[in-house]
């Protein structure tokens, strides 16, 4: 946990060990809670290439349909950290 002169919550940003985007995002009562998305996740959801980088870059680009994924799995239930998984993120059914 960051030291409490850190910036909170900290930047979004690509986790070596884990192979995922770790990020932050705010509910609608002010809290803000731990997430993370898979590389492998992004790269199928979004096409991005598997690098770290482009993990990040995947994530900043698509932020609001992330985060927008995070809050729905929080108000289904999930706990903190929420760890996003491929059908959280599918492409919505056109009708």
């Amino acid at each position: 946990m960051p030291a409490p002169t850190d910036a909170w919550p900290p930047a979004p940003h690509f986790h070596d060990d884990s192979g995922a985007v770790r990020f932050w995002v705010q509910t609608v009562d002010g809290r803000h809670v731990g997430a993370s998305v898979s590389r492998q996740t992004l790269h199928f959801r979004f096409r991005a290439a598997m690098g770290g980088d482009d993990a990040l870059a995947s994530y900043l680009g698509h932020k609001a349909e992330i985060d927008a994924a995070v809050l729905r799995r929080l108000a289904n239930g999930s706990l903190e950290p929420v760890m996003l998984r491929e059908p959280d993120l599918s492409a919505p059914i056109k009708r």
